[in-house]
């Protein structure tokens, strides 16, 4: 059989797998798919293959059945019998315990990822500041460290010493790999200490930065990954905040003043949520996400072009629900119109019309005839009705202003006291 060289310019390949559920339907599932490819694409991987398996749960085992695992290997091995390139990994799209990260490898011999640890990887990648990179090491540690008898399978326990029937299982008989476990295990809890210190200054010099900014109303960008808020904060602030067509572009809190007309505010642009977002990484960037607290008003930017944005929406609101914001003033901004597309209904089709079916005309009817003036339709790459945003924006900035600040008349602080990334 020839032997197959990956040269180091090829993208490494990835298998996806997940499970449809009572709770997770099918095409629930596909979504979650969709997703977890477009992760594994923005950490450098090119999916192959997809398994799906239905069952009830998942096995406390193997995550998916014995036999769905033997398929999953048959295909790994018959792209190496083929002579096709191998696939490096195989990502899971639920996180997996210590055990079944164990049994997975040894089972197929890849290298396994979960949807934790991919996205851990990713904000691994795109951490820029000191600030970032402390919260994504130490969500890294928490994530690995009841995983850490999984590094040390390879070491075998020694056997062997006193007593009748003095095995490898005999009490007071510890092998090199369990000592090796406890001695990392307290490396890295004094690791996590350190970084827990680290953030803990971060905080204070962050709390002091936001108390010297004067009496300007905040305002924060949030939302779904990738939905454009910093292409937004680019447009409103006129700034160059790094933006890009893959997900977690942004992990640094980044705050510009921004005027319009007369009035002055600041608008911070926050790191993007996502579906079975690690409570880890909620955690670690307290923070970044301080912002969303303290901020008097949010802009929930949407990108109305994905087919599942509504679910976006309500993955948004329960983590904002989750950090205290669920009552904090709040303008719904649905962007990307430019992409939205539908399909029209046949005129002899009577059945009732599905979101696919809906114009953005009555997409937008609906959505302002229940939110009235707290929601927008944008483009923000085509700079289309930002006009209308820029208005909009005004009068909720204005009103909370005089609501806050009622003896203050409108500050003008110079530029560079707030163009500083968190």
């Amino acid at each position: 059989m020839k032997e197959f060289v990956i040269s180091e310019a090829q993208t490494e390949l990835a298998v996806l797998v997940a499970l449809v559920t009572p709770q997770q339907n099918e095409q629930k599932t596909t979504e979650y798919l969709d997703e977890l490819e477009f992760l594994a694409d923005t950490a450098g991987a090119q999916t192959v293959k997809r398994f799906t398996q239905k069952v009830e749960g998942a096995s406390s085992v193997t995550y998916v059945g014995k036999g769905k695992l033997d398929e999953i290997k048959q295909y790994l091995q018959a792209r190496i019998d083929n002579e096709e390139e191998p696939v490096g990994m195989v990502i899971f799209d639920d996180e997996l315990s210590a055990k079944q990260l164990r049994n997975i490898e040894q089972a197929l011999g890849v290298k396994i990822l979960d949807r934790t640890s991919l996205i851990l990887d990713i904000f691994a990648m795109r951490a820029r500041t000191a600030s970032a990179k402390t919260q994504v090491e130490l969500a890294q540690y928490k994530y690995m460290l009841p995983r850490l008898q999984r590094l040390w399978t390879h070491l075998e326990r020694q056997g062997g010493g006193s007593g009748a029937g003095g095995g490898k299982g005999s009490v007071g008989l510890r092998g090199p790999g369990e000592t090796q476990l406890e001695m990392d295990r307290r490396i890295i809890l004094n690791r996590m200490s350190l970084l827990k210190r680290q953030l803990a200054d971060i905080d204070k010099q962050k709390a002091t930065q936001r108390k010297n900014r004067g009496r300007l109303i905040r305002v924060a960008l949030v939302g779904y990954t990738n939905v454009g808020k910093s292409t937004l904060m680019n447009l409103l602030a006129k700034s160059e905040v790094f933006a890009e067509n893959k997900l977690f572009a942004t992990l640094d809190t980044t705050v510009r003043k921004v005027i319009i007309e007369n009035l002055p505010f600041l608008l911070s642009d926050t790191v993007g949520f996502i579906r079975k977002l690690p409570t880890d990484l909620v955690d670690s960037f307290k923070s970044t996400l301080d912002e969303v607290r303290e901020a008097d008003l949010l802009v929930h930017v949407v990108d109305v072009s994905h087919p599942d944005f509504e679910e976006q929406i309500r993955v948004v609101g329960t983590t904002l629900a989750d950090l205290g914001c669920a009552e904090k003033p709040t303008m719904t901004v649905f962007n990307k119109i430019d992409a939205y597309s539908f399909t029209p209904k046949a005129p002899d089709d009577l059945t009732p019309k599905t979101k696919e079916n809906i114009t953005l005309d009555e997409l937008r009817a609906t959505w302002m005839a229940r939110m009235g003036d707290d929601c927008i339709f944008i483009s923000a790459a085509q700079k289309q009705n930002i006009d209308a945003l820029k208005t909009l924006l005004y009068n909720k900035v204005r009103e909370l202003h005089v609501q806050k600040y009622p003896y203050n008349d409108f500050l003008y602080p110079t530029d560079s006291d707030y163009q500083t990334s968190d």
